[in-house]
């Protein structure tokens, strides 16, 4: 496994208005993250129900340690 790219990971789908959102957030405050695009990796959906309970809910931005589900209370 290699290590990401910074300490953000933020799981995204293509077709989710609030993942587009958080990266235009996150680029205008240049904010760097590895991003997991669901839509072109969905053998990635497992890590991210793990992390929602169970939920495919986007975005879900995982910050040193901390999991934030959604993207200013939107998902």
């Amino acid at each position: 496994m290699t290590e990401p790219a910074s300490d953000i990971v933020m799981y995204t789908h293509p077709d989710c208005p609030f993942s587009a959102a958080a990266k235009m957030d996150y680029r205008r405050n240049k904010i760097t993250y590895t991003e997991i695009d669901l839509g072109a990796q969905p053998d990635k959906i497992p890590e991210l129900t793990a992390l929602t309970d169970g939920e495919r809910i986007t975005p879900v931005i995982v910050e040193n340690g901390q999991v934030t589900i959604g993207f200013k209370g939107q998902y």
